[in-house]
């Protein structure tokens, strides 16, 4: 809870384009933004059923992300393929254990903290509830920040395929469960991204 005073007590939207701070007016329909010309919301349109879309879809593809073979090693006409799992157990037993923390905690661990806290920012916001709102408010930031980084294990089998090429007797190939892999990275980030974060601060004794 807040003591400081709302934005609309003091008469004052905020563009979510280009965050231009705005004089409010009794009728949005036609309000734009005088600096980008987006039109002016004191809440994202559809934020939640827009998001919980978002990370429903991206869960579903994440199943297949782990259970499909992200990528296919031929070494000698030895052929193997992937799953992320696999791919993290053979880089530690091959002696990559730094490139194996790094794949795990890319792949696995940022995904499921993502889908653990959108899922805890929408509950919260949808139940109003005035609980560690500077809390969650610097929770958000977090998931949106490391979302530019959750393409790191897509990069590296991008990496490991670019190097091995040059090989004569071995190859590395992308398989299915990267692109699934992808899908759910760029579907957590605009789930992240249709969140309004001022529904943070809506609780049941601002009756905003």
């Amino acid at each position: 809870m807040s003591s400081l005073p709302r934005a609309h007590e003091l008469g004052l939207i905020g563009c979510h384009v280009c965050g231009l701070v705005c004089r409010d007016v009794p009728d949005l329909h036609d309000a734009t933004c005088p600096r980008c010309g987006a039109a002016l919301h004191r809440r994202k349109l559809g934020s939640f059923a827009r998001t919980w879309a978002l990370l429903i879809a991206a869960f579903f593809f994440y199943i297949p992300a782990n259970v499909l073979p992200i990528m296919r090693t031929v070494s000698l006409g030895d052929v193997d393929d992937n799953t992320i799992l696999s791919g993290v157990l053979e880089l530690w037993v091959k002696g990559s254990p730094d490139l194996a923390i790094i794949v795990f905690t890319a792949s696995i661990v940022v995904p499921m903290l993502k889908f653990l806290a959108m899922s805890l920012l929408l509950i919260s916001a949808h139940r109003r509830t005035a609980w560690a709102q500077r809390q969650r408010a610097k929770l958000y930031r977090l998931v949106e920040f490391i979302g530019y980084w959750s393409m790191l294990d897509v990069f590296v089998v991008a990496l490991l395929t670019a190097l091995v090429q040059f090989g004569i007797l071995s190859l590395v190939e992308p398989l299915p469960g990267v692109v699934f892999f992808g899908l759910t990275v760029v579907l957590t980030m605009l789930a992240s991204m249709s969140f309004d974060p001022r529904l943070i601060w809506d609780s049941k004794e601002t009756h905003d």
